[in-house]
């Protein structure tokens, strides 16, 4: 199992650069897991597909469903004290804690391509170019 968080799942679903790799992820470690957040945070990303007119509304639903067919029942809720705890003693968002708190909580590597979190978090995240080596 592996935590993904929201920019590999987008990627993973909609066609661009990263689709591959990300594909390849999945194919090595189908099992994603990731906080309840992510549904929300991909939703955003599919509207903005949709407002650009990059993406119509029906597409942009169905590759929600996908992921919510893929993720099944691996959304877990995180620890609000661990969160905070992380976001006070590094430089990352709240949203991102989520992710991170998660990964550690279940003992997973965290794919990622956050930049800052890749930085902050060597040994628990990873960017799926390295994770599929």
């Amino acid at each position: 199992m592996i935590v993904a968080d929201t920019n590999i799942l987008a990627y993973l679903l909609i066609k661009g650069d990263r689709m591959p790799v990300c594909r390849e992820v999945l194919r090595l470690d189908p099992k994603w897991a990731a906080p309840p957040l992510w549904r929300s945070e991909l939703r955003n990303v599919l509207s903005l597909y949709v407002r650009h007119r990059s993406m119509s509304p029906e597409i942009a639903l169905a590759r929600m469903s996908e992921a919510e067919g893929m993720l099944g029942d691996r959304d877990y809720e995180v620890s609000s004290e661990m969160v905070l705890a992380l976001t006070k003693s590094h430089p990352i968002s709240a949203y991102d804690a989520e992710y991170v708190s998660l990964a550690k909580a279940l003992s997973v590597p965290l794919v990622t391509t956050d930049g800052k979190i890749l930085k902050e978090f060597g040994g628990i995240a990873i960017c799926p170019e390295d994770f599929v080596r």
